[in-house]
């Protein structure tokens, strides 16, 4: 199990997660170690530009959603470099990024799942 599993667990269970990600495929939005606060998500509230800890075909990832499908409970999951990873249920979105670095996200707080 890597960490973005041990987080998508945690935050799946309830709890807002701080922690570091590594990578490049998220720049400039975040950068490979910069500190990211992860809440549990209405999916059904989701928009394109939104980015969410998801499981797209077994691996968990913290992307951008691309597209939305609210007919089917759906969402597209991309990096920010084009690369599509797939469409996933809202029962696999786990968590909105609801800051980078102690930058709030803007519209991320609107949808909390309380």
């Amino acid at each position: 199990m890597g960490v973005l599993d041990a987080v998508a667990g945690r935050v799946a269970g309830g709890a807002t997660v701080e922690f570091r990600p590594s990578g490049n495929s998220m720049v400039p939005l975040i950068r490979s170690r910069q500190q990211v606060v992860v809440a549990p998500v209405d999916p059904s509230r989701l928009a394109v530009g939104d980015i969410v800890l998801a499981r797209v075909a077994g691996t968990v990832y913290l992307h951008l959603v691309s597209s939305v499908d609210p007919a089917r409970r759906r969402v597209q999951i991309s990096n920010n470099r084009g690369r599509v990873n797939g469409w996933t249920g809202h029962d696999r979105v786990f968590g909105i990024c609801t800051a980078v670095d102690g930058v709030p996200r803007p519209g991320a707080v609107g949808k909390l799942r309380i």
